[in-house]
C-alpha cells in the first residue's frame, strides 16, 4: 500500500526527529554502560541497537503507509497474534534473569510482552472509537475490554514480568478512562483495586515481594535485594550538579551499578552528566509527550485521537516508572526507559508506536 504524495509534505519530522534524537542519546550511553577501559571497546550491544533501530524504521514507515482506520481490520488479527506468541512463551521461551520471557526466532529474540502494549491499544482503539453515551461508560458496559485486556496482563505477569504486567494494566485503565469510563464507576473499580492488593499479594513470586518490602527499607539487606536500588541512588548522588563525565562513571565502570545498559541506564546517564543532564533529558520526554498530546487535540476523528492517547500512555508510564524505580521511589519492577534503554522488541514496538501517532497527525489534512 503507497502513501499518498499529498500525505508526504504532512509527514510529522518533529515526532521523527525527536524520536531518534532519544534513540541517538541512547546508544551513546549503552556505550559508556559497556565500555571496557582495557580492551577500549563496548562490545556488540550499540551496533545491535542500531540495527534494532534500522528495523524499527522499516516497521514505522510499513505502518505508516497503511491509514489508521484499517485498525478496524487489524485490532483483532494483531491482538490474536500476541495472545498465540504469550502462550508459545511458556512452551518454546528462553529465561534470562529468571523469567520466561523470549522466543527465539533465529536471527533475533522476540519479547511477545513488549508489541503486547500496541495490541491493548488497538483493541480499545477499536472498541472505544464510537462516541460514548451521554453519561458515560458504566463497568458493565465494559466486559468486552476488560475480556480483552485480562489474558494479555496475567500471561505477561506469569512469566513473571511484573514490570510489564504493570504497564499493560496502567494503559488499560487510561484508555478506558479516555473512553469515558463514568466516574462513579471509576471510583468503585478503585475500591474494587484496593480491594484485591491482600490477594495480589499472596499472587507475588518471593522475590517480588522481597523487592516492594526493599523498597520501603532498602537497608534491611543491602547486599541483596536491597543492593540495586542502593547501588543505583549511589550513581545518582555522585553526578553531583554537572556529572563526572562521559565513560567516567565510577559505579559504572567498578561494575557495581547492575542491568546497566537496560532497566538502570538512567543511573548510568546521571552520574556521568549529572543534575543538570538529567534535567535536561526529563525536559526533552515532558516536551515529546507534550507534542503527542498537541496532535492528540488535533486529530480528525475520535478513532485517532484515542490511538495517540494510548500511545503516549505508553511512552508515559515507561518513562514515571523507570525513572521513579531507579531513584528508588517505587519498587525495582524492570521496565527499560523508551527509546533510550537497550532492547530490541521495546525499542522497535516503540517505534511503531511513533509510526501509529506520525499516521494519525498525516492524516488530519485528509477528507
Amino acid at each position: 500500500m503507497q502513501i499518498d504524495r499529498r500525505l508526504i509534505s504532512h509527514f510529522d519530522w518533529t515526532l521523527f526527529l525527536l524520536a531518534l534524537a532519544f534513540v541517538a542519546m541512547g546508544i551513546v550511553t549503552i556505550y559508556s554502560a559497556n565500555y571496557d577501559i582495557g580492551a577500549e571497546h563496548a562490545g556488540g550491544l550499540p551496533s545491535r541497537q542500531l540495527l534494532w533501530l534500522g528495523l524499527g524504521i522499516a516497521v514505522m514507515f510499513t505502518v505508516i503507509s497503511i491509514d489508521y482506520h484499517y485498525v478496524d481490520r487489524l485490532a483483532y488479527p494483531f491482538y490474536g497474534l500476541m495472545l498465540v506468541l504469550l502462550v508459545l512463551v511458556f512452551f518454546f521461551g528462553h529465561s534470562g534473569g529468571g523469567s520466561q520471557r523470549w522466543i527465539d526466532l533465529g536471527f533475533f529474540r522476540l519479547q511477545p510482552s513488549e508489541p503486547a502494549k500496541l495490541a491493548i491499544v488497538l483493541v480499545m482503539a477499536k472498541y472505544f472509537q464510537d462516541s460514548e453515551p451521554s453519561r458515560g461508560y458504566c463497568l458493565r458496559d465494559l466486559w468486552a475490554p476488560f475480556a480483552l485486556a485480562t489474558p494479555l496482563i496475567l500471561l505477561t505477569l506469569i512469566q513473571p514480568d511484573l514490570g510489564t504486567a504493570i504497564i499493560l494494566g496502567l494503559v488499560f485503565m487510561s484508555m478506558v478512562l479516555m473512553g469515558g469510563l463514568r466516574l462513579k464507576s471509576f471510583l468503585g473499580l478503585a475500591g474494587a483495586g484496593l480491594a484485591f492488593l491482600p490477594i495480589g499479594w499472596q499472587l507475588l513470586r518471593p522475590y517480588q515481594r522481597q523487592r516492594v518490602l526493599t523498597f520501603l527499607d532498602p537497608d534491611r539487606d543491602p547486599l541483596g535485594a536491597g543492593y540495586h536500588v542502593i547501588q543505583s541512588q549511589i550513581a545518582i548522588g555522585s553526578g553531583e550538579l554537572f556529572g563526572k563525565g562521559y565513560l567516567r562513571g565510577s559505579q559504572n565502570r567498578l561494575d557495581f551499578l547492575p542491568a546497566q545498559h537496560t532497566d538502570f541506564i538512567f543511573a548510568v546517564f546521571s552520574e556521568e552528566w549529572g543534575f543538570a543532564g538529567c534535567f535536561v533529558l526529563l525536559a526533552a520526554y515532558f516536551a515529546l509527550i507534550v507534542y503527542c498530546l498537541k496532535i492528540f487535540e488535533r486529530a480528525k476523528d475520535r478513532l485517532g485521537a484515542i490511538l495517540i492517547f494510548g500511545m503516549v500512555s505508553i511512552l508515559f508510564w515507561h518513562v514515571i516508572i523507570n525513572v521513579s524505580m531507579v531513584a528508588g521511589v517505587m519498587p525495582v519492577v524492570g521496565v527499560p526507559l523508551p527509546l533510550f534503554s537497550y532492547g530490541g522488541s521495546s525499542l522497535a514496538s516503540m517505534m511503531l508506536a511513533i509510526g501509529v501517532m506520525i499516521n494519525v497527525s498525516m492524516r488530519r489534512y485528509t477528507f
